[in-house]
């Protein structure tokens, strides 16, 4: 099939979880012959690279704003996907649903990846939360098949919406090899520091995290991994509190082989996002055998399940991650557990599987594949959930 991803930043990974999704699809999808465009923003992937691990970059520009710069590259991208006469496409982020018109109205079938609740995020105003919350209700209407990522996200688009999605959760690799030399350039040593990863934005409670590692008595860093374009004055603030204690490490964004390295060394791993649906990190942690402290959101609880140790508050993440710092055996535990609910619920081959029936489904070529998959009720996942 022909099949064009669309409404992230593009690939390879360079910022977010979305981005990280598309690279693994597409690159997946193109391993077992299929041939696929994802849609690129020129400030984050050179107009000079057309292809990456066989997958095609269409690299086109738009307006580098807050509000603007999402919604502007993916209408544009829409317009130019007309032309490419595509089998099937994939839009990423609910916010870009109004889109999906463009092209079905040229004949091709869309889906969209609506991620998580968009409109609880700090960073929006008024007019962009409401824009959001128009743009879920779009989204059971225009695009041919919704996606949501985890149970939690599609239990409310039934319950909000009345609308059945079909749920596709993302994927992790497993895996853990300790590399010394990998890690050292941010001066810790393997199993020698507590790691956390997200943009740095208030939903995503690094503040939280930073705070409660201040209460806790240990020789290990902590090392902050991720940025935002548009959160300076958050950013600010967190080094600010960070201020005083050299354990705190901030690293900036870190991709690729680096990441796979500071995953794969950490001796836990803290997860404090309270917004969106099922969060990329989140799995990775887990597939590269960490230890995983998570806040107690429903989202994060549906993932880790019982591979985890869930946390309500800081005073409750300083006292639990104290105890997880004492105990090796505790920590090593939690690594199987973990590894062994990736390998269970989060492999990337049976989410690719997925989506290469969905497209398959939506452009009629059922028959060529697998037996295609149905738009799973809530009551379903739940049983999948429970016999973790």
């Amino acid at each position: 099939m022909r099949i064009a991803i669309l409404g992230t930043r593009g690939i390879p990974a360079s910022y977010g979880g979305f981005e990280t999704f598309a690279e693994h699809l597409a690159t997946r999808l193109v391993a077992r012959g299929h041939e696929v465009t994802v849609y690129c923003r020129a400030h984050y992937v050179s107009p000079r690279q057309m292809e990456y691990h066989g997958v095609r970059l269409k690299v086109l520009p738009t307006i580098r704003h807050k509000y603007l710069d999402t919604v502007i590259h993916t209408f544009i991208s829409a317009i130019h996907a007309v032309s490419g006469r595509f089998d099937a496409a994939l839009i990423c982020n609910a916010a870009n649903a109004p889109f999906s018109s463009v092209l079905r109205l040229t004949g091709t079938p869309v889906a969209i990846n609506v991620d998580g609740l968009e409109y609880k995020r700090k960073k929006w105003n008024r007019l962009g939360r409401s824009y959001y919350q128009l743009a879920e209700y779009l989204s059971k209407l225009l695009p041919n098949e919704m996606v949501t990522d985890a149970q939690v996200i599609q239990d409310y688009y039934l319950a909000r919406h009345n609308a059945r999605s079909t749920m596709i959760a993302y994927g992790s690799e497993v895996e853990r090899r300790p590399d010394r030399e990998l890690v050292r350039k941010w001066r810790v040593e393997p199993n020698r520091y507590v790691l956390y990863v997200s943009r740095l934005e208030p939903e995503n409670n690094a503040h939280l995290v930073i705070e409660a590692f201040k209460k806790v008595r240990t020789a290990y860093r902590l090392l902050v991994v991720g940025d935002a374009p548009y959160a300076e004055e958050y950013i600010k603030d967190l080094k600010a509190r960070a201020r005083g204690d050299k354990r705190i490490v901030f690293t900036g964004f870190v991709f690729g082989q680096d990441y796979r390295a500071l995953q794969q060394n950490a001796y836990c791993y803290v997860h404090a996002t309270e917004v969106g649906g099922t969060h990329p990190a989140l799995l990775e942690a887990m597939g590269y055998g960490n230890c995983v402290l998570t806040l107690a959101t429903p989202e994060n609880l549906e993932v880790v399940g019982d591979a985890g140790v869930s946390y309500s508050d800081e005073f409750d993440l300083a006292e639990k991650l104290q105890r997880v710092l004492r105990d090796g055996s505790l920590v090593h535990a939690y690594r199987q557990r973990a590894q062994l609910r990736i390998r269970s619920h989060y492999d990337w081959d049976r989410v690719v599987d997925q989506y290469e029936q969905l497209f398959a489904r939506m452009c009629g070529k059922t028959a060529e594949f697998a037996p295609e998959i149905e738009a799973t009720s809530s009551a379903d996942v739940f049983e999948t959930v429970s016999k973790s």
